[in-house]
């Protein structure tokens, strides 16, 4: 079968900051061709909708799968889909990803017959005996879809992460992806899930607090296999068993592999795996994003954090003795007046480490959906991007974005200042020499993404697709009814071993 999958078009935040390879989508496409089907792949974050156009007319698809791991992408992959119905009739639509697998009916009904199935869950799993089942119309009967004539079982998870390699050969445009000055820059998965259960999230509830842990052989072999000298490694939390990253880090000493890396990880892990993140840095670790959230107990103790503002800075510390740059990220609460914002800066300019704010915003599969969204301002899906307000302001909505776009100018011009430009410049020096231009673009756009006027004539624009509201409950739901996956598999949780949150 002709398969054509699809990566929607680049959020607001990646329109400076980062554009990541869909590895999801990567491994999606080796799962279909290693079945024996003809697969192409279009990332709208790098190739134009023209590329697209020309490649449902010429490729004609059977099938096409469109990626969705992100709500505010939903509006165009709808849209994506009309076009494919009518540039390749008869090719049957699927969505897939992390955020429509929490509102798959809804979707379905939203598209009016554009879409003819919703796979929820993991996509290596569910697109091989989905492909299979088209030609009898039997799409309904397999485990993780959703389609008009009805669901069938629980989607199924993933035994080992080992496999499928992703398809990166697939892909046009390689070095188009790149995250700060690490440019170009692949992405790599050696762990899946989070134990922890914070109540902005959605990775807990989408794997059930699963966490399992590719091979460290297999783990080296593809890290072996990347042509990029930069690597950001996608895990929801990095080295959360030291034994794991460990026998990574050995895995690559032995093959003599160095490259420059970037990872995210919580402070706590930090602060006990000291001595992993240090093995690291002599491998290349040269960034690590922490998800600090709050500056305070009560901010963390409401996110559900399982952590205190001294671990976080704690953190911070050992971080700056390693020599690995942070990345600070702050939740901002919409009920935050002038003084926070001021309090924000404040800190921001007072330490060393880049601080990103991101806007507290409920999406379905978290906990705070079930508490904030009947508060919803809005619902249309684009501005379910992080850098929206979705829910009521304590400050007049035009003033809130005026104080979150001058606290952001801030921290900004203190990375661009004077004190850094002889350093920015080696970078861009070095990454222009190579014929990239990602970071040296990224250095002068931010004025122009991050605009209190455009922010807020956003919320003007007309809206076609909403999110749906959760039904109406006497209590909030059990944790347990808010997983996509079914626990208790063999292999799920015994990779793993025990986890430390409770």
């Amino acid at each position: 079968m002709r398969l054509l999958l699809v990566h929607p078009s680049a959020l607001m935040y990646s329109e400076i900051f980062l554009r990541l390879e869909p590895l999801g989508l990567e491994r999606v496409a080796a799962a279909a061709r290693d079945a024996g089907h003809q697969v192409r792949v279009v990332d709208l974050q790098v190739l134009s909708p023209k590329l697209l156009e020309r490649e449902l007319r010429s490729f004609q698809p059977e099938a096409l799968g469109i990626s969705l791991n992100y709500l505010a992408n939903i509006p165009e992959a709808i849209e994506i889909a009309q076009s494919a119905k009518a540039a390749a009739p008869g090719c049957f639509v699927f969505f897939g990803g992390h955020s429509v697998s929490f509102i798959g009916d809804h979707v379905l009904e939203q598209a009016e017959g554009a879409v003819d199935a919703i796979a929820r869950g993991e996509g290596e799993t569910v697109v091989v005996p989905l492909l299979a089942a088209v030609p009898d119309k039997a799409a309904h009967t397999v485990p993780g879809v959703v389609t008009a004539e009805g669901r069938g079982p629980a989607p199924k998870m993933l035994e080992s992460i080992d496999a499928p390699r992703p398809a990166r050969d697939l892909m046009r445009r390689r070095n188009r992806y790149f995250i700060g000055e690490l440019d170009p820059c692949a992405s790599i998965e050696f762990t899946r899930g989070c134990p922890w259960d914070c109540s902005f999230c959605s990775a807990w509830t989408f794997y059930g607090r699963s966490y399992r842990r590719a091979a460290p052989e297999a783990a080296a072999e593809e890290m072996a296999s990347i042509r990029e000298p930069n690597v950001f490694i996608v895990d929801d939390v990095a080295f959360i068993k030291s034994d794991h990253g460990h026998g990574i880090a050995a895995e690559l000493e032995r093959r003599n592999i160095r490259k420059q890396y970037y990872l995210e990880t919580r402070a706590d892990v930090l602060l006990r795996n000291e001595e992993v993140f240090e093995r690291w840095t002599k491998l290349g670790l040269r960034y690590m994003f922490l998800g600090m959230e709050a500056l305070d107990a009560d901010g963390l103790d409401q996110f559900r954090k399982r952590i205190s503002p001294d671990e976080n800075f704690r953190a911070l510390e050992t971080a700056r003795r390693l020599g690995i740059s942070v990345a600070i990220n702050l939740i901002v609460d919409p009920a935050w007046d002038e003084e926070q914002f001021r309090l924000v800066r404040e800190f921001a300019l007072s330490v060393p480490e880049i601080v990103h704010l991101t806007v507290m915003t409920p999406y379905p599969g978290t906990e705070v959906w079930h508490t904030e969204s009947r508060q919803l301002t809005t619902r249309d899906y684009r501005l379910f991007d992080i850098q929206h307000a979705v829910v009521p302001t304590r400050l007049p909505l035009e003033q809130f974005y005026r104080e979150l776009v001058r606290t952001q100018a801030v921290i900004n011009r203190k990375h661009l200042g004077l004190s850094t430009a002889i350093g920015a410049m080696r970078i861009l020096g070095r990454n222009l020499a190579h014929g990239q231009t990602n970071f040296a673009r990224m250095l002068w756009k931010f004025g122009r993404v991050y605009n209190a006027n455009r922010q807020l004539s956003d919320h003007a624009r007309e809206v076609r697709y909403e999110l749906p509201l959760p039904e109406r409950r006497t209590a909030a739901p059990g944790r347990k009814e808010l997983f996509v996956h079914t626990i208790g598999r063999t292999g799920a949780r015994a990779q793993a071993g025990p986890t430390t949150p409770q």
